[in-house]
C-alpha cells in the first residue's frame, strides 16, 4: 500500500521537478524575509536604547523613520547581515544620498542628508556599544556642513509688546495666554520645552526656570524676567487651580480649560491668534519669540556664551547667527570693550609721527 495519496504524490513530484531558478528565487525570498526581520529587530532595540538615553520622542521618530531606507539600500546590495556592512558600503550610501533626485529633479537639502547620515551614525554607535559589532564602520562618516541661515522673522520691540498686550486679562484663559507669551519672550525656550514644564520647574522667588530634557536631553536653568514672574504668580495662584480642579494630581505647568496638559499645537495657536489680533503681518510662531529673545540680548550687549547657555545650544557657532541678525558692530564693540582702547593717554603718547616716517623713508631710497 502506497504511503502517499495521489494529491500528495503530485505535490511531491512538483517539488522534485522544480527548476534551479525557482529554488534560487525561493531561497532569495526567504533570505530577504529573514533579513527584514533581523533589521526590524535591531531597529526596535535601537529605539528602545534611545528612550533609555532620554532622547526626545521627535528625535527617536526621526532616526527610526530614516533607517528603513538605509536597510533597503543594504538589501539592494545583497547585504542581509549587519556585520557585513563596511566603510565602503557606507560611503556608497552617503554618495547615493548626495546624488538622489526627487520627482521634481531636486536634490536633498543639506539638513535632510545630515539627519539621514546622523541616524546611521547613531545606529552603528549603538551596535558597537551593545556588543553586536566589534568595530564601528560608520566612524568615518561626516555630515555635510550646515548652511548658515538667518531666522526668517524677528519681532521688533514694538511688535512683541503689541502681542504681549493682546490677551484679555479679565478672562482666565487671557491670563494663561499672557503667561505663555511672557515666558516665551522672557526665556527663549523651545515650544516642546514650554509644554513640558511642570509646576516644580518655576523658582518664582529666585526668578529662575528649570528646563528639563531640552534638545539632546540636556537640562538647563534660565532666568525669568520680572514680567514673566508677575504673570506666572497670577496664573499659578488663580487660573491653574481652577482649570485643574478635577485633576489635582496633574503637575504640568500650562494646562487647557479642561485641565489637560497644554499641547504644543494649542500653544502655537495661542501665539498665532494673538499675533494676528495685534495686526502683525509676519508669520509668528513660538520659535519667532525664541529668535527675538536671542536677537534682543545680543543687540543689547549680552555675552554670546551666556546667550548660548540660555538657548541650550551645544555649538557656539549656532548662537553666532544672532550677531548677524542683530547687526552687531564688531569694531564698535572692540573699541568700547578692549582695555587698550579705553586708555586715551597712552593712545595719544603712541601716535606715530607720519611726516617724520615718510621723510625717513624718502632719505633711505637710492
Amino acid at each position: 500500500m502506497s504511503e502517499f495519496t495521489p494529491l500528495e504524490k503530485s505535490a511531491d513530484l512538483d517539488q522534485r521537478h522544480q527548476s534551479p531558478e525557482e529554488d534560487d528565487r525561493k531561497r532569495s525570498s526567504r533570505t530577504r524575509e529573514q533579513s527584514l526581520t533581523g533589521f526590524n529587530e535591531l531597529l526596535f532595540s535601537f529605539k528602545e536604547h534611545l528612550k533609555v538615553k532620554n532622547y526626545s520622542p521627535k528625535s527617536i521618530e526621526s532616526y527610526g523613520g530614516h533607517l528603513p531606507a538605509f536597510f533597503d539600500h543594504l538589501k539592494a546590495k545583497g547585504i542581509t547581515d549587519i556585520k557585513r556592512v563596511t566603510k565602503d558600503v557606507l560611503t556608497g550610501y552617503q554618495l547615493a544620498q548626495a546624488e538622489y533626485r526627487t520627482k521634481e529633479n531636486k536634490p536633498y537639502a543639506r539638513d535632510t542628508i545630515s539627519v539621514k547620515l546622523r541616524a546611521v551614525k547613531r545606529f552603528f554607535e549603538y551596535l558597537e556599544e551593545s556588543g553586536r559589532l566589534l568595530v564601528n564602520p560608520a566612524e568615518h562618516i561626516k555630515e555635510p556642513k550646515k548652511e548658515t541661515r538667518l531666522p526668517r522673522a524677528v519681532l521688533t520691540e514694538d511688535e512683541a509688546r503689541k502681542i504681549l498686550d493682546g490677551p484679555n486679562l479679565s478672562m482666565l484663559t487671557g491670563i494663561r495666554d499672557r503667561c505663555v507669551l511672557e515666558v516665551l519672550y522672557s526665556t527663549g525656550v523651545r515650544l516642546e520645552e514650554l509644554t513640558g514644564l511642570t509646576i516644580y520647574d518655576c523658582d518664582l522667588q529666585g526668578g529662575l526656570l528649570r528646563v528639563n530634557k531640552g534638545k539632546f536631553a540636556k537640562d538647563r536653568v534660565v532666568p525669568l524676567g520680572k514680567h514673566a514672574v508677575k504673570f506666572l504668580k497670577e496664573y499659578i495662584a488663580r487660573v491653574r487651580p481652577h482649570h485643574t480642579r478635577k485633576n489635582k494630581q496633574l503637575r504640568t505647568l500650562f494646562v487647557s480649560q479642561r485641565g489637560a496638559p497644554l499641547s504644543p499645537t494649542a500653544a502655537e495657536i495661542i501665539v498665532r491668534t494673538h499675533a494676528r489680533k495685534a495686526g502683525i503681518k509676519k508669520k509668528v510662531t513660538p520659535h519667532v519669540f525664541r529668535h527675538t529673545f536671542a536677537t534682543e540680548l545680543v543687540r543689547n550687549g549680552a555675552d554670546i556664551t551666556a546667550v548660548q547657555k540660555m538657548l541650550g545650544h551645544s555649538d557656539l557657532s549656532v548662537t553666532h547667527i544672532y550677531t548677524h541678525v542683530a547687526g552687531v558692530d564688531v569694531k564698535k564693540t572692540h573699541s568700547l570693550s578692549h582695555p587698550r582702547e579705553k586708555d586715551k593717554e597712552q593712545k595719544e603718547e603712541t601716535t606715530p609721527d607720519i611726516q617724520s616716517i615718510k621723510g625717513r623713508y624718502r632719505h633711505d631710497q637710492p
